[in-house]
């Protein structure tokens, strides 16, 4: 049995507690969260005992994952880091890049596993999508919600279009070159929609556009390459590709819909964190991604702010 402690049990936090409880050779230990009452509560649903501190969890734990305020991850993850013990933080993995360098430290220096709670590359669209992809040359994303009750302490680069850069990253595989980038602040004192345009070393040139005061919920990515059109709904968990077939003096276009087995992609990262954890292996989206994510999502800001 892998013995795992959730911290932080708020909007997404929850669900955590609720999947690893469901999670074959899993025993939830505990969660911990400072509003007591729904520690209480969500230990009531799905097991585990409540725990004022983070730090009680120390000596009982296999594995925590982190979804307290990105503000806190690095005072509520490190020490477990340092303990050797297996951790997964949500994404944002840090507030800022020198504080990811000290979580991805910890862990080389103790050998402890880090993950980082990118929960899109666990779609299964996304995840049958990645092996058809090979060296695009443009790609499109917009990645749009509705105003949200959360995450309001960051701006939408970080709270939404994050997911995006990570894809990007993983994907595209080269250097980012240059970045156009502009954000507007609407709702809240950060910018709550953003559009960046980046070129990689590669020659790919990504499009990249979010927004949490959509009125409707849109989550598409379409990837472009000399050789095919990928297509991504990552919200219906929908899959197409099409590609140019020559025939004879013409060529011909064929492809369409790819049958998508769909699951909830927040269970597929705990089981592959789990699987990680017990067979010692790296986990699908590692700390040093995580961290690589959040530096290029600095540099976005950083260009919106010029």
């Amino acid at each position: 049995m892998i013995r795992v402690g959730v911290i932080g049990v708020g909007h997404l936090g929850q669900h955590h507690a609720r999947l690893l409880a469901s999670i074959d050779g899993v025993e939830l230990v505990g969660v911990c969260d400072t509003n007591r009452s729904r520690a209480q509560d969500v230990a009531g649903k799905f097991g585990g005992a409540v725990f004022a501190e983070a730090g009680e969890l120390l000596s009982r734990v296999d594995a925590v994952t982190v979804a307290v305020p990105t503000v806190a991850h690095v005072d509520v993850a490190l020490p477990f880091l340092e303990a050797g013990i297996a951790t997964l933080v949500e994404k944002p993995i840090a507030p800022c890049v020198q504080d990811a360098d000290r979580l991805v430290s910890a862990a080389e220096r103790t050998g402890a596993l880090l993950a980082t709670g990118h929960t899109e590359r666990f779609n299964p669209a996304v995840a049958q999508a990645l092996p058809l992809i090979s060296k695009p040359r443009f790609i499109e994303i917009h990645r749009l919600g509705t105003f949200p009750e959360r995450s309001l302490d960051i701006d939408v680069i970080f709270d939404l279009m994050i997911h995006d850069l990570d894809l990007l990253l993983s994907v595209v595989q080269s250097d980012v070159v240059s970045i156009e980038a502009v954000g507007v602040n609407v709702l809240t004192p950060k910018a709550d929609i953003a559009n960046a345009r980046l070129r990689f070393a590669s020659g790919c040139i990504a499009n990249v556009t979010a927004s949490r005061i959509s009125r409707e919920r849109v989550r598409k990515a379409r990837f472009f390459q000399s050789d095919a059109y990928v297509s991504i709904d990552y919200a219906a968990q929908e899959l197409e590709m099409f590609r140019l077939v020559k025939n004879g003096p013409r060529p011909i276009i064929q492809g369409g819909k790819i049958d998508v087995a769909n699951e909830e992609p927040l269970r597929c990262e705990l089981e592959d964190f789990v699987d990680a954890v017990r067979t010692r292996r790296a986990p699908g989206v590692s700390g040093r991604a995580g961290r690589d994510a959040l530096a290029l999502a600095t540099r976005v800001a950083e260009k919106m702010e010029t």
